[in-house]
């Protein structure tokens, strides 16, 4: 049988997993891998030079093919490529993720009406894409939520820090580091994380892979401050001497429950209803076949 091949996700529990054992204890013969730490647009000097649509994003990266027998993305995107055949998503646990739309401290933006027309850099395809969308919906016109799409989360972060767009949506280390580097919060928009399993996947191994990650969500519900360090394992060195992760919240929860036929159904009308994702891209799979 071959290796289960983990990756880190950019939260805590694969880390403290990997740290206690949890995944050998379990019977799991696996390679963790790391994921590099990576940006698109590192080099840019204006909103200008971006370009308009970085047309890929967490979706486009699972139907290229990610490397590993399980991986994390928004809900939304997971959802969408389980139903287009691309893995099936584990129907047993789901993870929330801390995220919001942030601005600079200085910024004149102080409350979600006044984001009417102005762009929010965002991942295509990814949690921010959607949870953007999603979150400002509650206050302004759909026609007055402008997209800028700056490729991925490192993007984002940089591109706010150096004051190169007006807002940008954040999550994971990022979230925390412009929160304590007094950037705010106009929107919260905490959104829902799912798992996607490929189709050679052992099933066995993806339940010990899990069973790994319970004792660790444990271990980081009673002493978070034990493993915050791993933050800095998720962004790049610019920021280690700007922020103090002991600061930090803990990030993403893994949340040990199913993942209901509703919420897949209430998902995927969403998603239809603001026309996300190209015919090419949609695929046609229900609940049952799409879900672990």
């Amino acid at each position: 049988m071959p290796k289960f091949l983990i990756q880190s996700h950019g939260r805590l529990q694969e880390w403290v997993a990997e740290e206690k054992g949890y995944f050998k204890n379990e019977g799991l013969d696996y390679e963790f891998l790391v994921k590099p730490i990576i940006t698109w647009s590192a080099h840019v000097q204006s909103v200008e030079s971006v370009p308009a649509d970085i047309q890929r994003g967490a979706f486009e990266s699972i139907e290229e093919g990610r490397g590993c027998n399980l991986s994390a993305a928004c809900h939304w995107t997971v959802n969408m490529a389980a139903s287009a055949g691309h893995g099936k998503m584990w129907g047993h646990a789901y993870s929330i993720s801390p995220s919001g739309i942030f601005v600079a401290p200085e910024s004149p933006i102080r409350r979600p009406e006044e984001l009417a027309n102005v762009p929010v850099s965002v991942g295509y395809h990814s949690g921010s894409h959607y949870s953007t969308l999603q979150g400002l919906e509650k206050f302004l016109k759909r026609e007055e939520i402008k997209l800028h799409f700056a490729g991925l989360l490192l993007d984002r972060l940089a591109l706010l820090m150096d004051r190169q767009v007006p807002a940008a949506s954040l999550f994971g280390a990022p979230f925390y580091v412009v929160e304590q580097l007094g950037f705010r919060k106009i929107v919260d928009t905490t959104f829902m994380i799912g798992h996607l399993v490929t189709a050679d996947a052992d099933l066995e191994d993806v339940g010990r892979y899990f069973k790994a990650l319970r004792r660790a969500q444990h271990d980081i519900d009673m002493e978070p401050e034990l493993y915050k360090h791993y933050f800095l394992r998720e962004i790049p060195e610019r920021y280690h001497r700007m922020v103090d992760v002991r600061m930090f919240g803990p990030g993403e929860r893994i949340v040990f429950e199913p993942y209901p036929r509703e919420v897949f159904e209430r998902t995927r009308r969403w998603i239809e209803s603001w026309d996300l994702f190209p015919p090419e891209q949609c695929g046609a799979a229900g609940y049952e076949t799409s879900v672990v």
